[in-house]
């Protein structure tokens, strides 16, 4: 019989899988079993790592049986079919009690449905997000796990012990129950995609209108870097842009297919928004983007189009950076407002408590958008729990007061001189929007109740009214068909 030896366990040994197993062998009071179905890649881990001190398992009795109880262990799997596969063998082998962890990015409904099932079986199911990539499972990464209370009392040890420290506190925390931590890890994924757009469009708007060379604008990132600006992307778009390709000799940003690739959690973010009824319009331009960037046959018979070239006139290149600068740093408030609005929607249709500013927190270390700037939401939310929109905190009313003429500036210029930048412009717009006193939807309700009957609502009384456009044109009171 083998030893229940182990007080965690970690299937799926690919890079990922590897360093956080890696990761928590390296922890004071934690011994990790572990699996792959091919037997091979565990013996390579056993291998390439004696210290770790791993015990290794062929079959999932065996796994299982290696297992201290409850027997935790974390799945880092291909998400879909795989991840299905691994819960129902572990299922075979484990008892109620028990702990199954998803690691993967697996989809937020998804994660709700398999929390169901597992339950069934008296065994409990972890969704957990976890960001930082290799280097952050290997390091400490940022972990959102969801799950029920149970799960976490004997899951927050292990999980304090491996996740990134930022200002003296591990970057974990219980999001909620069954598909919370996903569903904020989707989120997390869709800011991100917007802080590299915007970052992406300032970098371009410097280029063209500097004339800098990308190891020039490295050290504009660079400094950037060290102020109100400073964030893990920031700091690597500035390595990125002075990297050299080795056989040309060349900036390597320029001998780089200018079309981005996606894995899907931006476009659910915008799905899962568009369902709540939550602008992201920031980071829907962001995941639109390099779907556009990805048209290289749509692109190429489209150069001739008319229009401005992209060519920018710059009296004073400092202040230019500057506007540039500023417009960033406004344009990234509205993304994250937009973001933590979308986790305040799903938390109340899911019935999940989430802790917006304990969000925030974690997302200060280990993540790839962890940035100095998080200190700020956190502090928001702490001040004010029930915020209804982030960006009227008065540190943020303070920084976007000091964007406003460059922010403005940088869209027009960006705009007649024909440069996209659309996480800028579609960022301004969603904040003049939220200013104005009255929007034109006014006029859209109207024409919907003329072409369907959908009503409208007045502003001097109540209730529920439709015209009768096809006939005489009085107005009735009518049942809403919002």
């Amino acid at each position: 019989m083998t030893e229940a030896a182990a007080n965690i366990g970690v299937v799926g040994l690919a890079v990922m899988g590897s360093n956080l197993a890696r990761n928590l062998a390296s922890r004071e009071g934690n011994t990790v079993a572990i699996f792959n179905r091919t037997y091979a890649k565990t013996e390579e881990l056993l291998t390439e790592h004696p210290e770790a001190g791993f015990v290794p398992a062929r079959d999932y009795a065996e796994f299982a049986a290696s297992l201290q109880k409850p027997r935790t262990a974390i799945i880092m799997v291909k998400a879909g079919g795989p991840t299905d596969a691994v819960i129902e063998d572990l299922i075979s082998v484990f008892e109620p009690g028990d702990i199954i962890v998803d690691g993967g990015n697996a989809l937020f409904t998804d994660t709700i449905r398999r929390e169901k099932r597992v339950r069934e079986t008296g065994i409990n199911f972890v969704g957990m997000g976890v960001s930082g990539g290799e280097e952050g499972a290997l390091n400490g990464p940022s972990l959102m796990p969801g799950g029920s209370d149970e799960s976490w009392t004997t899951l927050g040890p292990i999980l304090r012990s491996i996740a990134a420290i930022a200002e003296g506190e591990p970057c974990v925390t219980h999001v909620g129950h069954d598909g919370a931590g996903h569903f904020v890890k989707m989120v997390h994924n869709g800011i991100e995609y917007a802080d590299m757009q915007l970052i992406a469009e300032a970098y371009d708007l410097i280029r063209r209108g500097t004339g800098k060379s990308p190891a020039e604008i490295a050290d504009i990132f660079a400094a950037w870097n060290e102020g109100e600006l400073q964030s893990y992307l920031i700091e690597i778009t500035a390595e990125v842009l002075r990297q050299t390709d080795a056989p040309t000799g060349r900036p390597l940003v320029d001998v780089i297919l200018d079309q981005a690739g996606a894995k899907g959690t931006g476009g659910w973010t915008v799905q899962t928004a568009i369902d709540l009824g939550v602008p992201v319009s920031g980071i829907a331009e962001a995941v639109f983007a390099r779907s556009l960037s990805s048209h290289p046959e749509q692109r190429a018979v489209s150069q001739n189009l008319p229009g401005p070239r992209g060519e920018i006139a710059v009296d004073d290149a400092d202040a230019f950076v500057e506007q540039v600068r500023l417009a960033l740093y406004a344009s990234k408030i509205v993304a994250y407002s937009q973001g933590f609005d979308e986790i305040r929607a799903g938390a109340a249709q899911y019935d999940w408590s989430i802790d917006l500013g304990k969000v925030a927190s974690i997302w200060r270390g280990g993540c790839i958008i962890r940035a100095q700037f998080l200190n700020r939401i956190t502090e928001a939310y702490d001040e004010q729990a029930t915020l209804p929109v982030l960006l009227t905190a008065p540190y943020f009313v303070d920084a976007l007061e000091r964007a406003q003429s460059a922010w403005r500036e940088i869209v027009r210029v960006a705009a007649t001189s024909g440069i996209p930048s659309p996480a800028f412009s579609s960022s301004l717009s969603y904040y003049d929007g939220l200013r104005a006193d009255r929007l034109p939807a006014a006029l859209i309700q109207g024409q919907r109740d003329f072409f369907g009957a959908h009503t409208y609502k007045r502003v001097d009384r109540d209730g529920t009214f439709h015209t009768q456009w096809s006939g005489d044109r009085t107005e009735i009171e009518a049942v809403d068909t919002h």
